[in-house]
Parts: C-alpha cells; sequence; structure tokens
C-alpha cells in the first residue's frame, strides 16, 4: 500500500501578530525609561505664572547647573564645589556654539546658594544664564507670618 501525503495549503500572507506583538513591548519599555532619563538632578523648581520656554534645556549638550534645597550645587548629576563648577563650566562652554548655562534652583534653596553659583558661572566666562522655573496658572500668596506665633 502506498502511503499518500494529505494535501497541505500554504499560506502566502504575512503573519504579522509577532511583529505587534514586538512592538507592543518595545513600546511599553520606552514608555517606563523615558522618564527616567532625566538630564540632572531632580529639584523643586520656583512656581512663575509667565515663564520662557527655554527648548534648549533639554538638549543633550546643554550644561544644567542645579541647586538642591540643602544648598548642594550639581553639575549634571555630579556634585560640585562652586570652584569646580567654573572649571568645569569653563571646559564645556569651549565647544558650544550657544553660550548659555541653565539654573535649575530648588524653590526652598537659600538665595546665597543660588547667587554663589550664578557668581561661578559667570567667572567662568558665561554671560546668559537662563534660571528654570515651573509654569503654573496662578499663585496664591502664602499666607502671612506673625512674629511669636
Amino acid at each position: 500500500m502506498a502511503w499518500h501525503r494529505p494535501e497541505v495549503s500554504v499560506t502566502n500572507d504575512i503573519n504579522v501578530t509577532p511583529l505587534c506583538d514586538v512592538m507592543l513591548v518595545l513600546l511599553i519599555i520606552f514608555m517606563v525609561i523615558t522618564p527616567l532619563m532625566q538630564h540632572g538632578v531632580n529639584v523643586q523648581l520656583a512656581q512663575a505664572v509667565n515663564p520662557q520656554t527655554l527648548a534648549n534645556a533639554d538638549k543633550d549638550d546643554a550644561v544644567i547647573v542645579a541647586v538642591s534645597h540643602d544648598g548642594h550645587t550639581y553639575l549634571g548629576n555630579d556634585m560640585m564645589s562652586t570652584d569646580q563648577i567654573t572649571n568645569q563650566v569653563r571646559d564645556d562652554m569651549q565647544n558650544q556654539l550657544e553660550k548659555i548655562v541653565y539654573v535649575k534652583a530648588d524653590a526652598a534653596a537659600r538665595f546665597s546658594a543660588v547667587a554663589s553659583v550664578v557668581d561661578a558661572i559667570r567667572d567662568a566666562g558665561v554671560d546668559s544664564i537662563a534660571l528654570e522655573t515651573e509654569k503654573v496658572d496662578s499663585l496664591t500668596p502664602p499666607p502671612p507670618v506673625r512674629g511669636g506665633e
């Protein structure tokens, strides 16, 4: 007896289900990772009603100096003293076409710490300094501070 092979139908269509599965997994991975890829140290920015948009602050080669609430200064993710910031900013600005430094100061940071960072940046030869703020719809004034309470 001869054995006959059953007829198998051949499909000429592309199966896109595995492609869709891979693309959805990649989409989820990028959605989770993207917020973690922030540039610099996370600080609670001061609030402003009419801030200017600083589109260049999000570029990879932007020089961002952050001042935390406890007065520590960071260049990118590295904590540095003001003297180190002056030297590092001077080195970073040599290759920049647009010589602007973005300062992200915590709203609770002392003004003297922010002023010393601005002085250190100016010592590096940078004249354009942008202070980053957070946009809000309206500012509510803080409650008055009463003496003795």
